[in-house]
């Protein structure tokens, strides 16, 4: 039996959607570069203040360990710049439109998608955090391919209902929480012909050591697991931010899978390549990724320490 929420809680949670209502009202009622813009320049000025703005400081310099203190910054303040435009861009998903020829995505590689869309076969396909991950999502199911996306729930279940409501409407049909419940539909989606689309660049506690900007870092073998089990394709996708609110999703060719019959060694040489995908991604365009995540062990964040050792000790 789930226990009930405090008061306080409760809320507190009324309270944080009426904030939200008041913030997307607003970047609705302007044109979206507009929007873009605003959002981009409140994080400029709020996330400095935030404690994840030293967790993005460290990540800058756990992956570039040339980077003086001026050059994490400006890594750290582009990842709060993109994410406030992610934020103000949010209300307007609906004029993105992909395949359009007036809408504000340009799409590459889209025969990589096509040939697994003519196979009749489903894909399980891999990204990141990069640039506006909400406008590739849109791309990837409005391609014609019927997937099922993981996400991360929002702790407030009425912004979680929201934020699931403006996904459905902008195409994004199927949608699993991350989670053992999610996991099993992610299976059972599979098992039914339909594809599943995962965000592989953060932190899984229960995952397995895979090499990440030459660190060893738990990561999730999912992808990799399902892809060999069922026999499909493991489809990689990109996007990159254009300015005015523009943006160039890619869908690259297919990850080359480990066939060794060693289960365990193939699937764990498949989640390097898909790591290897990631990083390269992050570094052709650094100012995109979420840098604000928590991807090394919690020590190195409360230490500060951004050696080799430190990144890769106390992993949990």
């Amino acid at each position: 039996m789930s226990i009930r929420p405090s008061l306080w809680l409760r809320l507190g949670w009324r309270i944080e959607a009426l904030l939200w209502d008041t913030v997307m009202g607003l970047f609705s009622l302007m044109p979206v570069e507009r929007a873009s813009a605003l959002g981009g320049w409140a994080m400029r000025k709020l996330g400095p203040l935030l404690p994840a703005h030293h967790t993005a400081m460290i990540n800058a310099k756990l992956v570039f360990p040339d980077l003086d203190e001026a050059g994490a910054r400006r890594l750290a303040m582009a990842a709060w710049d993109n994410l406030g435009r992610v934020g103000g861009e949010f209300p307007h998903m609906g004029e993105m439109r992909p395949y359009a020829p007036d809408g504000r995505v340009e799409v590459r590689g889209k025969e990589h998608m096509e040939a697994i869309i003519k196979s009749g076969k489903p894909a399980v396909i891999i990204t990141g955090h990069f640039a506006n991950w909400e406008v590739m999502a849109a791309t990837i199911c409005q391609s014609g391919l019927n997937t099922r996306v993981s996400y991360r729930h929002a702790n407030n279940p009425h912004i979680d209902a929201r934020i699931s409501a403006i996904r459905h409407g902008y195409g994004v049909p199927h949608l699993s929480a991350k989670g053992e419940a999610g996991a099993r539909e992610m299976l059972v989606a599979l098992k039914n012909g339909q594809s599943v689309t995962f965000m592989n660049d953060q932190k899984f506690n229960r995952g397995i050591d895979a090499p990440f900007f030459g660190h060893a870092l738990k990561t999730a073998p999912g992808p990799a697991r399902l892809a060999r089990r069922f026999g499909v394709p493991l489809l990689p996708v990109s996007i990159t931010r254009l300015p005015k609110a523009r943006f160039m999703v890619t869908f690259h060719p297919p990850i080359t899978q480990d066939q060794n019959p060693d289960k365990a060694m193939a699937i764990a040489n498949t989640v390097t390549t898909i790591n290897a995908f990631l990083e390269e991604q992050i570094r052709a365009h650094p100012e995109d990724w979420f840098w604000v995540h928590r991807r090394w062990p919690k020590a190195v964040y409360r230490k500060g320490d951004t050696s080799k050792d430190s990144a890769e000790s106390g992993l949990t």
